[in-house]
């Protein structure tokens, strides 16, 4: 699909696969019997919850805004975890999450008692680390040596403090069931002799089970194996990814194109920094519609080569190159594919480079434009 009724930067959100994804992660929770919630870190788009409720019941967060999402837009209190809490932002975290997470027993000291005051129903659980990740990107790794994410097994006492009830983990980023089956076994080996004091345990993000080659079948006996062995756990998973993989792309369009020292250089009306920040940081590349990325050599069913560069004034925004089977015009759309998770949640507006409407297209075709943004958001920050 070309999309030639959208002229301008969209991200598309299309609804039939949404709900596919969330079938799916629906049909693990349920087959698993444990709980999986969305994390407002890879995906928030809040006016797409009402779809969410049809399949999950709660989400998670990371700071004050995240929780407050989740409970004004999505309807519940929040998982929260944070690496530190503040003392102007605790008690309203406090007040509008259902299980506050401490990265640091001095973090759990310094405010678990206020926290308790201001919502006596509040769950109290710590960030473990257990010094095994397989992410090889050191920038998305958090248990990297010298991490200031969670706690060793050697730093907690024998018993925990009376007000713990779980265990949070987070050590994956668009893994698969083998290597949770790994993980799972170093979680086990520093942290179990803990279990018989919890209640729950939050395994964290980054299980990417909707990938097409995720395997769904081996995530499921992992965790119906692991509450076998520990029944009284509830067990939590929190991915992100997973909710909005593969549900839609970033449609962009040629305003010019330029060349220099032989390098023909297509610029779009969007930014990598700006919009796909991944694509830098990362570095991910993205599968452009229609075009191979450059191997080297000449294809011949892909004769036309060109970088795509964004609109920004940074000297590294672009992304390429890429092979194409037709010469580019201004004015045509290049669709990067699959740019609805750690996209939207993560653009800025440097350069006051507009960002993308945000659009679903609903099971029977039709687009919905849910968000155009003007010069006044970018004003607005400013204030």
């Amino acid at each position: 699909m070309e999309y030639k009724s959208i002229n301008r930067p969209t991200y598309l959100i299309e609804e039939s696969r949404l709900r596919s994804n969330l079938s799916l992660i629906k049909s693990v929770a349920d087959a698993s019997g444990v709980e999986i919630i969305l994390a407002f870190k890879a995906y928030a788009l809040w006016k797409t919850f009402p779809i969410f409720r049809e399949y999950i019941n709660a989400t998670t967060a990371s700071s004050l805004y995240e929780a407050r999402l989740a409970f004004e837009e999505f309807g519940t209190p929040a998982h929260t975890y944070s690496p530190a809490y503040t003392d102007y932002e605790i008690d309203d975290i406090a007040r509008i999450s259902s299980h506050l997470t401490f990265n640091s027993l001095s973090q759990y000291n310094r405010y678990h008692e206020r926290a308790s005051k201001i919502n006596k129903d509040i769950r109290f659980g710590l960030r473990i680390n257990p010094q095994y990740s397989e992410v090889e990107t050191l920038l998305y790794n958090p248990c990297a040596p010298g991490t200031r994410f969670g706690i060793r097994n050697t730093a907690l006492p024998d018993q925990l403090p009376a007000g713990i009830s779980g265990f949070h983990c987070h050590c994956h980023c668009e893994s698969g069931s083998d290597v949770f089956e790994r993980s799972l076994k170093h979680i086990e080996e520093k942290f179990s002799r803990w279990f018989p004091q919890l209640k729950w345990i939050n395994f964290g993000g980054g299980h990417l089970m909707t990938r097409k080659d995720y395997d769904v079948q081996l995530l499921i006996n992992l965790l119906r194996d692991f509450r076998s062995r520990y029944p009284w756990l509830k067990v939590i998973l929190e991915p992100g990814s997973a909710f909005g993989w593969q549900t839609g792309p970033l449609i962009a369009q040629v305003v010019d194109i330029v060349e220099d020292d032989g390098i023909r250089t297509a610029i779009l009306n969007v930014s990598f920094t700006c919009h796909m920040p991944d694509c830098l940081e990362m570095p991910y590349t993205p599968v452009v519609r229609g075009a191979v990325e450059s191997s080297g050599n000449s294809l011949e069913a892909f004769p036309h080569e060109y970088r795509l560069g964004g609109c920004s004034c940074l000297s590294g925004d672009y992304m390429g190159t890429w092979q194409f089977d037709h010469e580019l015009q201004v004015g045509e759309n290049i669709v990067f594919e699959d740019m609805n998770h750690y996209t939207t949640v993560k653009t800025t507006m440097f350069n006051g480079v507009n960002h993308p409407d945000i659009a679903i297209m609903h099971t029977d075709g039709v687009i919905e434009t849910l968000r155009h943004y003007t010069y006044e958001d970018y004003r607005d920050r400013m204030d």
